[in-house]
């Protein structure tokens, strides 16, 4: 039975000397340590081990099997960026850092290098604009996306208004945490509620002062932007001031079962975005768990298959494999280049039909990339925890983004990035 094939940086050496072989090459910039383990561990499980299931499955991608390289980052930028220099010797495909700071230091390097990033739901949000940020790919949403989903869907809950509402974003203090200021700051403009902004400095175990702000000002609705350690923290400290769990909305990275569990029943209600469906029965899982972990051959020790992570991690391989086989076709190549998978990444179009033949019906939205367009659909659903099942359930289906906003966002950073960088933005 064909395997996933992992390598780690201990055989950086002995690969050199071994004789090259045609492979797919996708590294995996995990964290299985430090104070973001919890997330980093479920995500990268799912990712490795659907590219496992495919190699044991199908012989790989075209006829090609998948090489996946995990490198330990521990959410460390600077331990990101050696990841990268590291591997990309390997003929890395595309790269997933999974982690906004990462991000940000590898845009320059991986264009530099012709080496695709996904970033998705995440990263710097205006790299949407694949005109200007050709290898930079975020769909099928971004940041500012979500920070519209959640305003959009709070207008449709409160009869199609905000105004005199009072809401308060608390953030990680970090470039990921503020991405959604800008676009909070706007929306507030046009729907008339206030916005007050609070930091939580990494890793977020200390947030008493911003809990007791919280409860000092009684704002409507709390958003929360949040990662790792500080979203059970928050959860528990919302639950300390009594502050209604209903009116408690986190991101898509605070919506995972550990971000509720320590908390008990005292989470009860906590809402957050999704970008993906949660199914545990998706036929999917069945082929995992026969290729891969009746195999022994499992990622993780197999207790996060079905978690809001392990899927989403699965979900960015699904989307990976797509764009190498729609590389695959267009190029005429089986052992496809980064240039080559970066064309397949822009071609991208996953409609019901696709998503089916992963056995993973309705797993996402439908969506189409294109030059112009690197970030896909812009929506997401709100689920809110149910403490008793402890399972989280879908109160919306797909809710769009204001594109009108968004998009005028896009253009501007976008263009400044662009005129900061000598780049001429264009599509050929």
């Amino acid at each position: 039975m064909k395997r996933l094939k992992i390598a780690s940086l201990a055989l950086a050496g002995m690969m050199a000397s071994a004789p090259v072989m045609a492979d797919l090459v996708i590294p995996d910039l995990s964290y299985r340590t430090g104070p973001y383990a919890a997330g980093g561990i479920p995500f990268s499980d799912g990712y490795q081990d659907y590219f496992a299931m495919l190699n044991a499955r199908d012989g790989g991608i075209g006829g090609e099997e998948v090489r996946l390289i995990e490198c330990e980052t521990g959410y460390n930028t600077e331990k990101g960026v050696e990841c990268y220099e590291a591997t990309k010797g390997e003929g890395a495909l595309v790269y997933q850092p999974l982690s906004t700071g990462i991000t940000y230091q590898l845009i320059p390097k991986a264009t530099a290098d012709g080496i695709p990033l996904h970033t998705m739901g995440y990263g710097r949000t205006s790299a949407a604009n694949g005109a200007v940020f050709r290898n930079v790919f975020n769909y099928p949403a971004n940041y500012w996306d979500g920070a519209s989903v959640i305003v959009n869907h709070l207008l449709n809950e409160n009869g199609g208004s905000l105004d005199g509402k009072t809401l308060a974003l608390i953030y990680h203090n970090s470039a990921y945490g503020k991405e959604p200021i800008r676009t909070l700051e706007e929306l507030s403009k046009k729907h008339g509620f206030s916005l007050t902004t609070i930091a939580v400095d990494h890793p977020g175990q200390e947030q008493k002062s911003q809990w007791l702000q919280i409860r000092r000002e009684r704002p409507d609705f709390v958003v929360m932007w949040g990662w790792g350690v500080m979203n059970q923290v928050a959860v528990q400290e919302a639950a300390n001031i009594r502050f209604p769990m209903e009116n408690f909305y986190g991101n898509w990275w605070a919506g995972a079962e550990h971000d509720v569990t320590p908390a008990g029943a005292a989470a009860e209600g906590y809402k957050s975005l999704n970008m993906n469906r949660i199914d545990p029965d998706l036929p999917v899982f069945a082929d995992i768990k026969t290729h891969v972990h009746d195999a022994g051959n499992a990622a993780g020790d197999g207790s996060n298959v079905g978690s809001v992570l392990y899927t989403r991690g699965m979900y960015a391989a699904m989307l990976a494999a797509e764009a190498i086989k729609t590389a695959q076709e267009m190029h005429g190549e089986s052992d496809i280049t980064p240039a080559m998978m970066r064309d397949g990444m822009e071609a991208l179009k996953v409609s019901a039909a696709t998503m089916e033949g992963w056995g993973a019906p309705a797993i996402g939205p439908e969506f189409d990339v294109s030059c112009a367009d690197h970030g896909g659909s812009g929506m997401g659903i709100v689920q809110q925890w149910n403490a008793g099942d402890g399972k989280w359930v879908a109160l919306t289906d797909y809710i769009e983004s204001d594109a009108e906003v968004i998009d005028a966002l896009v253009v501007e950073d976008s263009e400044a990035f662009a005129a900061e960088n000598g780049i001429e933005a264009g599509c050929n």
